[in-house]
C-alpha cells in the first residue's frame, strides 16, 4: 500500500481540493475519503478519473485500477457533455467525457472542420458569446453550470499584439 495525492474537482464548486489516499483503493474507500473532505457523492453524481470516457462503477467494493499519484478526480452530475463548436458559418456538436480537456475539443474541431495545421495554430476556443478563453488544460466539467451538461465554443483567430 502506498500513499498518493490526488486532485478533486466538483461540479458547481470553484477550485481544486487536494486529497491523500492509500492505494489500492475501492470505490467505497474513495467515497469515504471524499466524504471526509466534505464532498458527498450523492446517487446522481458520477466520478471520472482524469480523462476517462466512462464513470467509475457505483459498486462500492470494486477496486479502482487507474487511480495514481497526481490524478484528477471529477465529481459531476454529467455522464457526458455535449459540446458545440462554431467555426465561421458552420456549427458542429460532439459528445465528450467530463474529464476531457479543452485541448481535446480543439483537436476534434480542427479535424472536423478540416483546418490545416498552420491555421489551427492561430485559432483558439472561446466560450460562446464571451471573451473568455479557457486554458487548454481545463476539464470540460469545470465549464458546465447548474444541471446543464453542455458547453458552447467559438473557434476564433487568436488576437496577437504585434509591435
Amino acid at each position: 500500500m502506498t500513499k498518493a495525492n490526488i486532485f478533486v474537482q466538483v461540479q458547481g464548486k470553484l477550485g481544486i481540493s487536494d486529497l491523500e489516499i492509500t492505494t489500492p483503493i475501492t470505490v467505497g474507500g474513495l467515497h469515504d475519503a471524499l466524504k471526509e473532505l466534505g464532498i458527498d457523492v450523492s446517487d446522481d453524481m458520477e466520478i471520472f478519473i482524469d480523462e476517462a470516457d466512462e464513470a467509475e462503477t457505483k459498486n462500492r467494493m470494486a477496486p479502482i485500477k487507474e487511480l495514481k499519484h497526481g490524478a484528477r478526480i471529477h465529481v459531476t452530475r454529467c455522464k457526458k457533455i455535449k459540446v458545440t463548436v462554431n467555426y465561421l458559418d458552420q456549427s458542429a456538436d460532439h459528445i465528450f467525457a467530463p474529464g476531457k480537456r479543452v485541448r481535446a475539443v480543439k483537436k476534434w474541431a480542427v479535424s472536423h472542420f478540416h483546418i490545416n495545421a498552420t491555421d489551427a495554430g492561430e485559432h483558439v476556443l472561446r466560450l460562446c458569446n464571451t471573451n473568455t478563453q479557457p486554458p487548454t488544460d481545463t476539464p470540460l466539467a469545470e465549464l458546465v453550470s447548474g444541471h446543464e451538461c453542455s458547453v458552447c465554443f467559438d473557434l476564433v483567430p487568436e488576437k496577437r499584439v504585434e509591435g
